[in-house]
């Protein structure tokens, strides 16, 4: 067990310098000069050298990686060149809003996905099945920001049931758990929830189907368990894959929620992502990137880590 722990966070180590590496690089890649976000657009040419300096895009790109990193290290993501603000405290500012849209998602998601999935699998062919399969192909292939421009027109603009935009009301950003700000969550949390639900509903389905036809739970049928008992080694059988398929749409919805956060206006890593995209704040956009990339590998680190503990076969193994 220890063994397969430590071989799994080596694993992560070099995936996790693999992510620096891309993170750094994209921004550069991109087209577009960064100094045109910086500079006038009639700017001397020794105005320009002296940003080109302060910045440190005089130097060659290997260089300037290393430089990001080692203060990255330190938890020195830079200054947002829009604001001036420390990138580090506006995205951990921005992640806090995130963790909290992307977790009430994923809960939603994957406990109606497992009892959708759950019930179609033990009742194939039946209405439940239909229904469920139904929902499923359409959660997994409707378009987030289109349901969530469908959802602010039904229950915003013609029933004005919930806020269309914003955290919370006055826009003061500190979230309370509270009457105005669960009606400002309810909107784009059912928009995020549609895809894990969907996933998840076709995997447990698929799963609890093809364990009730394996051997072990004839022969547990035949020694006369009953329905509990064989739901409760079904449901051991199915966890660990539901555990993974769970971890990665968790890192989906932390890092996929960008359109989601632009349409509904929520002051998350995805808004924060967006808007440093259209200012080209290079040092935003790395550190939100940065981020958002070292969140999915330690969730997956993480699923690693739990497997084991609900299935002790892949710790054996």
């Amino acid at each position: 067990m220890i063994a397969y722990l430590l071989k799994r966070v080596l694993y992560a180590l070099p995936i996790a310098l693999g992510v620096t590496v891309v993170s750094f690089a994209l921004v550069y890649l991109a087209p577009g000069d960064p100094l045109n976000a910086i500079a006038p657009a009639d700017a001397p040419a020794e105005v320009i050298e002296a940003l080109k300096s302060q910045y440190g895009l005089d130097r060659p790109l290997p260089v300037r990686y290393g430089l990001w990193l080692a203060r990255a290290v330190q938890g020195d993501l830079g200054a947002s060149i829009a604001t001036g603000r420390a990138v580090a405290a506006e995205v951990l500012g921005a992640l806090s809003n995130t963790v909290l849209l992307a977790g009430v998602a994923a809960a939603v998601g994957v406990f109606f996905g497992c009892v959708l999935g759950g019930i179609a699998g033990y009742r194939q062919g039946g209405v439940v099945d239909r229904i469920a399969t139904a929902l499923s192909v359409v959660g997994v292939s409707i378009p987030h920001y289109w349901l969530g421009l469908v959802l602010t027109i039904l229950f915003s603009i013609q029933r004005p049931w919930f806020p269309a935009m914003g955290a919370g009301p006055g826009g003061s950003g500190e979230w309370l758990w509270d009457l105005e700000h669960i009606r400002h969550l309810v909107l784009p949390a059912a928009t995020l929830c549609v895809i894990p639900m969907g996933i998840i509903t076709r995997t447990v389905r698929a799963l609890v189907a093809d364990t009730l036809n394996q051997e072990f739970v004839v022969a547990l049928r035949a020694r006369g368990l009953g329905p509990s008992a064989v739901f409760r080694h079904v449901a051991r059988n199915a966890a660990p894959t539901v555990l993974a398929v769970a971890g990665l749409q968790v890192g989906y919805l932390m890092g996929g929620s960008i359109l989601v956060e632009t349409v509904f206006a929520w002051p998350g890593t995805g808004f924060l992502l967006n808007t440093a995209i259209f200012q080209r704040d290079i040092p935003l956009l790395q550190g939100t990137i940065l981020v958002l990339c070292l969140i999915f590998v330690a969730i997956n680190l993480l699923v690693d880590i739990l497997q084991p503990l609900v299935d002790p076969r892949m710790g054996r193994a």
